[in-house]
């Protein structure tokens, strides 16, 4: 069936001046949405973090468009021309290498300046690897209901990697990052190293790809699989489950408590609850036993 058969992608409107932020595959070209497919067709020009890497994606579905270059290195000074471009009634879409732009990808100083020119940004929603390993990480992101922290890339630097790792093993959120296949086996080997035996994991490799594999596992089982995996080549997503809470931590209770029992006066149960989850990183299970609490006493 045609693009153009699709009659509700017209259905939206295309607002001139404005810039659209178009998600793209991370792997698998069939990812493509029919929306970022219309919005290509329909823009001015598109600004990519690669010229040359986004013209194979253009060129597998006929879209001829006028490219401009916007990486990190020229971020700022591309955002002016994109902008120049849309004050004179032009739409421009920004696409990165893959995925959704601005998530570990240029894109956040190109849509700050548009905003601070007073003109509009659209997302255009799709392929993102971090949802995409949500998805599949079932029992990892269980307990902590859902709550993520997403860590961006792995750093090099052992000032930085430390504080990671005591970042990922204290946080009861469930921690979510990027790391190539270059390091992935240190990697790896020092999250088994500094986190609890039963901790679990979701090891992502080359999503949406050919050889892609998904490997749950503990931190005690970690060592082991590194030394029989068939392959550590490809894009590595991780998903590390957050620490279950600890029985003994009753002074973290009681100062809980105080807040709670301080918003009592003001606000019921569930309000309180809401309160404390917002602000304090409490599961809705834990900050709603904690308003229980505070209400019995």
């Amino acid at each position: 069936m045609e693009l153009s058969s699709f009659d509700f992608l017209k259905q939206q409107d295309l607002p001139v001046g404005a810039l659209y932020m178009v998600a793209t595959p991370i792997g698998n070209l069939g990812d493509i949405t029919l929306r970022a497919l219309h919005v290509l067709n329909s823009v001015d020009g598109i600004a990519c973090e690669d010229t040359r890497h986004s013209a194979a994606l253009l060129q597998q579905f006929g879209i001829h468009k006028k490219c401009l270059a916007l990486h990190e290195h020229n971020e700022i000074g591309g955002a002016q021309t994109v902008i120049q471009h849309l004050l004179n009634n032009e739409r421009w879409a920004y696409i990165s290498d893959a995925g959704t732009p601005g998530v570990s990808d240029p894109g956040a100083k190109l849509v700050n300046e548009v905003q601070k020119a007073g003109l509009r940004v659209i997302p255009i929603p799709g392929a993102s690897a971090v949802s995409s390993a949500i998805s599949a990480a079932g029992s990892v992101m269980h307990h902590s209901e859902g709550r993520f922290q997403f860590l961006g890339f792995w750093p090099n630097k052992t000032k930085e990697r430390d504080a990671l790792l005591h970042d990922i093993s204290s946080s009861k959120k469930a921690s979510i990052f990027f790391e190539s296949p270059h390091h992935i086996k240190e990697t790896l080997a020092l999250l088994a190293k500094n986190l609890e035996a039963d901790r679990q994991l979701l090891v992502c490799r080359e999503l949406t790809k050919k050889f892609e594999q998904l490997v749950p596992l503990q931190a005690q089982d970690v060592t082991h699989w590194l030394e029989v995996a068939e392959s550590l080549k490809g894009e590595f997503v991780i998903v590390v489950a957050g620490r279950s809470a600890n029985s003994d931590e009753t002074p973290e209770h009681s100062a809980l408590l105080l807040w709670a029992n301080a918003l009592s006066p003001y606000m019921g149960s569930k309000e309180i609850a809401a309160v404390l989850s917002q602000t304090l990183g409490l599961t809705k299970k834990e900050a709603y036993q904690v308003a229980l609490d505070a209400k019995s006493e």
